[in-house]
C-alpha cells in the first residue's frame, strides 16, 4: 500500500514504536500532541502499568507505560521516549512510547480485522501494511478502561414507564470494534429492553443489514462507531442511505472521539446523529429520539 494515499476517506494514523521495536499505530485524530518524557511522580497504589503522573498546562495527566500495558516483556525505561498525548472518551491521557515515526495515510478498506488466534487479551482493534511494514491499530479504549478509572459519568436517568415503552423491543444493531465499548454500549440498550445484536466491524453489519431487511427482524436502529477496519462508521452509513431497502434505519454515530468534531462529516454521511462515548445518560437520551423518530416522521436521511 502506498502511504501518499489521499483520498477524501483516507485514514491518518500515527506511526510509532515501543521499546520492543513493536510498530503501532493510533488513528492521528486521537492524538492531541507528542512532548519528550518529563519528569514523572509516581502514584501510590496505582495501577503497575502506570507509570505515574506530571502536569501539562496546569492538569494533572496520568502516563501510562504502553509497553507493559499491552504486555511487551521489553520494559520501558523511564525519562527517555516521549509521550503521545490522547484526549477520548472524555478523558486525556499520556501514552509513554520509545518514539514517533511519521504520520501516515492509508485507505480503511485496508484495515482488517486482527488476526483470529490474537486472543481476548489482544489490544489490536486492526492491522494494516504501510511501506511493506505490518502496523497494528491500538485498543485505545480497551487499555484506557483497564488501567484508568473512568471519569464520573451521570447514571443513566429513571425513565417513565410511556418511555421505556418507545423504547422496549427495539430492533438495534450495535457495531464496535472496541469489545470494551460494545459492552458499555449493549449493556445500556439492554437494560432499555432494547433488542440488540452486536458485531464487530462494519462489513459484517452492513451485511447483516441486508440479510434482515423486509423481514420481521429489520433493524430499527443502527449504533455504530466511527473508527473500524474495512468499513468505518461514514463509509457503512452511506452505504445504509444508499440502499432503498436500508433507508428507513435511524443511524446513530457513537465516537470515542469529540462528537462536536464529527458532526457535520457524520451528518453529510446520512447519520441522525452523533455522539461522544461513553455516557449512559446521553445515550439514553439519544436512544429516545431515535425511537422517535422511527415512531413518527422515520429517519431524517429516508
Amino acid at each position: 500500500m502506498s502511504t501518499n494515499y489521499s483520498g477524501s476517506q483516507s485514514l491518518q494514523l500515527l506511526l510509532f514504536r515501543l521499546s520492543s521495536g513493536r510498530l503501532l499505530g493510533i488513528n492521528l485524530l486521537k492524538v492531541k500532541e507528542i512532548i519528550p518524557c518529563p519528569k514523572l511522580t509516581h502514584l501510590p497504589k496505582a495501577h503497575a502499568h502506570v507509570s505515574g503522573v506530571t502536569q501539562l498546562r496546569g492538569s494533572a495527566l496520568v502516563v501510562i507505560d504502553l509497553s507493559r500495558a499491552i504486555g511487551d516483556r521489553v520494559p520501558q525505561v523511564e525519562q527517555t521516549g516521549c509521550l503521545i498525548i490522547t484526549e477520548l472518551s472524555r478523558s486525556k491521557q499520556g501514552l509513554h512510547v520509545q518514539s514517533v515515526e511519521k504520520i501516515a495515510y492509508c485507505d480503511p478498506r485496508d484495515v482488517r480485522p486482527p488476526p483470529a488466534g490474537s486472543g481476548r487479551r489482544s489490544y489490536i482493534t486492526g492491522v494494516t501494511e504501510i511501506a511493506g511494514a505490518l502496523v497494528q491499530i491500538l485498543d485505545i479504549e480497551r487499555i484506557l478502561h483497564e488501567l484508568v478509572p473512568p471519569a464520573s459519568q451521570p447514571a443513566a436517568p429513571e425513565l417513565e414507564a410511556d418511555q421505556l415503552a418507545h423504547l422496549q423491543g427495539r430492533r438495534a444493531l450495535v457495531v464496535d470494534d472496541s469489545s470494551v465499548a460494545l459492552h458499555q454500549t449493549l449493556n445500556t440498550l439492554r437494560g432499555l429492553g432494547m433488542d440488540c445484536l452486536p458485531l464487530r466491524n462494519g462489513k459484517e453489519a452492513l451485511a447483516e443489514l441486508l440479510r434482515l431487511a423486509d423481514t420481521s427482524q429489520a433493524i430499527e436502529i443502527l449504533v455504530s462507531d466511527i473508527e473500524m477496519p474495512e468499513l468505518d462508521g461514514y463509509q457503512l452509513t452511506r452505504e445504509v442511505r444508499a440502499n432503498a431497502a436500508l433507508r428507513g434505519i435511524y443511524v446513530l454515530l457513537h465516537t470515542s472521539l469529540d462528537s462536536t468534531m464529527n458532526t457535520d462529516k457524520a451528518h453529510q454521511a446520512g447519520a441522525n446523529d452523533v455522539l461522544t462515548k461513553f455516557s449512559a445518560s446521553a445515550l439514553t437520551t439519544a436512544l429516545l429520539c431515535a425511537a422517535h423518530a422511527v415512531e413518527t416522521q422515520g429517519p431524517a436521511g429516508g
